[in-house]
């Protein structure tokens, strides 16, 4: 369906959009979106460190009780 669109069609719909809009108002929400993703990419990266910190108390010491009192 959108594989004819091309430049000229994006054009006319970026157009039509700030006519329809405004300026300021495509401006704040691009801002929002722009909040949105980073928000986004920062619970993305909070979660895989939540992982990575459970792993790493997960693993245990698994040095002989013998080879502990050399050191």
């Amino acid at each position: 369906m959108f594989n004819n669109i091309g430049l000229p069609g994006l054009l006319l719909i970026a157009v039509i959009v700030l006519v329809l809009f405004g300026r300021g108002k495509v401006s704040s929400l691009m801002g929002e979106v722009g909040k949105g993703i980073t928000a986004f990419k920062k619970g993305v990266n909070d979660g895989a460190k939540e992982i990575d910190d459970a792993k790493a108390a997960e693993a245990k010491d698994v040095t002989p009780a013998a080879e502990k009192d050399k050191a």
